[in-house]
C-alpha cells in the first residue's frame, strides 16, 4: 500500500482544510482539552457541549461534510469510508466538538439505511444528520454483555404496540439522547439468537428511567436504562419480527469499523507535555513505543477502510484494530502519568491541566471492555485467523426459555 495521498485523496484533504479553516479555529498543540475524549463533569455542562456539537454538525452539513460517507440520496457525499476518514483526520486538528453524534452518524444512520422501512428513513435520517436528534445504543444488559444474545429485556405484542420491560446498562449518552435502538426478546420459544427484535425507541416515553453512572473522574458517559412496561408502536420495529440479531450484527460491524477510524491526533499534546516536563531517556523510550503504536493504528485503519471500500466483509482485521486501540490507550494513560510526575496526583482546579491527563489514565480500561471485550476479539482472531477449535456452545441451539439464568 502506498501511504502518500493519491491526487483524489489530496483533493479531498485540501477541500476539507479549506472548509475547516473558514469555519473553525485550529487547535494549539498545547491544548489538551480533547485528549482521550474527556467529557465535562456536570450533566449541565455536557448538555451545553452537546448543543455546540449540534451547531457544528449543522455547519458541516451546510458545507457538504455532515456525513461524507453516506449515500448522496440521504444527504451525504457518497465518498468511500477511506476518503471520508480524511475529513475526520483533519477535523481533529480543530477546536470543534464532533463526538456527541458519532453513535448516530457512524452506527445508527447506516443501520437504518440497511434495515429501515421507507417511513423510518423519512422520519429519522434527516433530523439525525442535522444534529437535531441524538441516538444511543440500547444493547448491553447486566447479564448480557459479551454474550449479547443472552439478553432478557422482553417485548410483548399488545395489539399495534409492544410492551417493553427490562434493563440496559453501559448505555453511552442515554442521558442526552432523544432516541435509541433497542434489542429486546420477542420470542423465548426459539434459540436465543433467533428470538430477538430491534426497535426504534423514543427515550421520553413513559416508563423509561435513565440513571447516569458517574465515573471515577467525575464525568458521566454511561447510563443504566430501565423499561417499566414501556409502550412502543409496532411501526418502530426495525428489520422485522425476530430479525433483531441481524440488525445487531450490522450495527456492531459499523461500530468496529469506526474504532480508530480517524481523529486520533493526540501526539502533539503528548509531546508538548514531554517537553514541558523534560522527558528523560526512559520517557523517550516510552514515547517511541507510543509513536509506533499510533502509526500502527493509522495503518490498520487504512486496511479496515480499504476492505470496506472494496465491499469485503469485515473480518478479523477489525478485531485486531480493536485490540490495538485498547493497548494504545493503556500505554497513553501510563505514559501521561509518568510524564506528569507528582502532578499526576492532582485533580480539577489544583491541576494546571484540569485533570485531563489524569482522566485519560483513569479511563484507560474502557476500550478493553466497550465495543466488545479484548477476550471476545481474541476469540474471533483464534477462530478466523488461527483456526482454533471453537469453544463448546450448547446454548446456541437450546430454546431461550430453557437456558439457566443467574
Amino acid at each position: 500500500m502506498d501511504f502518500d495521498d493519491t491526487p483524489e485523496e489530496a483533493a479531498v484533504r485540501s477541500e476539507a482544510r479549506r472548509f475547516l479553516d473558514a469555519h473553525a479555529t485550529r487547535r494549539a498543540d498545547h491544548d489538551s482539552s480533547h485528549l482521550g475524549n474527556h467529557r465535562p463533569a456536570s450533566i449541565a455542562a455536557d448538555r451545553e457541549h452537546r448543543a455546540r456539537a449540534a451547531a457544528w454538525q449543522r455547519t458541516k452539513l451546510d458545507g457538504g461534510w455532515g456525513a461524507p460517507s453516506w449515500p448522496i440520496e440521504h444527504g451525504g457525499r457518497g465518498l468511500s469510508p477511506h476518503l471520508a476518514a480524511l475529513f475526520a483526520e483533519e477535523e481533529a486538528h480543530y477546536d470543534v466538538s464532533a463526538r456527541y453524534f458519532q453513535v448516530g452518524l457512524a452506527m445508527v444512520g447506516p443501520t437504518l439505511m440497511a434495515h429501515g422501512s421507507p417511513e423510518q428513513l423519512e422520519r429519522f435520517v434527516s433530523p439525525l444528520l442535522r444534529g437535531e436528534e441524538m441516538w444511543c445504543q440500547l444493547f448491553s444488559e447486566p447479564g448480557a454483555g459479551s454474550d449479547l444474545a443472552g439478553l432478557a429485556t422482553r417485548a410483548v405484542a399488545d395489539g399495534d404496540e409492544y410492551i417493553v420491560s427490562g434493563q440496559k446498562v453501559w448505555t453511552t449518552s442515554a442521558h442526552l439522547a432523544e432516541f435509541g435502538i433497542l434489542l429486546a426478546r420477542t420470542d423465548p420459544d426459539v434459540p436465543k439468537h433467533r428470538g430477538i427484535s430491534a426497535f426504534l425507541v423514543d427515550m421520553s416515553s413513559p416508563g423509561i428511567e435513565v440513571r447516569p453512572l458517574r465515573q471515577i473522574d467525575g464525568a458521566v458517559h454511561f447510563n443504566e436504562v430501565f423499561f417499566d412496561e414501556v409502550r412502543v408502536p409496532a411501526g418502530a420495529l426495525l428489520g422485522g419480527f425476530n430479525a433483531g440479531w441481524g440488525v445487531a450484527l450490522t450495527m456492531l460491524n459499523f461500530e468496529r469499523s469506526a474504532i480508530g477510524g480517524g481523529g486520533m491526533i493526540e501526539w502533539p499534546q503528548i509531546m508538548n507535555l514531554a517537553r514541558e516536563r523534560g522527558a528523560g531517556p526512559l520517557d523517550r523510550q516510552d514515547l517511541a513505543r507510543l509513536w509506533t503504536r499510533l502509526e500502527l493504528l493509522r495503518f490498520l485503519g487504512y486496511r479496515v477502510r480499504t476492505a470496506i471500500t472494496r465491499g469485503d466483509p469485515l473480518g478479523p482485521e477489525s478485531s485486531v484494530m480493536k485490540l490495538a486501540v485498547s493497548a494504545f490507550y493503556e500505554d497513553v494513560g501510563n505514559v501521561l502519568m509518568g510524564l506528569q510526575g507528582p502532578n499526576g496526583t492532582l485533580w480539577s482546579d489544583s491541576d494546571p491541566n484540569r485533570g485531563v491527563y489524569t482522566g485519560v489514565f483513569l479511563s484507560q480500561w474502557a476500550p478493553r471492555i466497550g465495543g466488545g471485550t479484548d477476550q471476545v476479539q481474541r476469540n474471533i482472531i483464534g477462530d478466523r485467523v488461527l483456526e482454533l477449535p471453537a469453544e463448546p456452545r450448547p446454548d446456541k441451539t437450546e430454546l431461550f426459555k430453557n437456558l439457566p439464568r443467574s
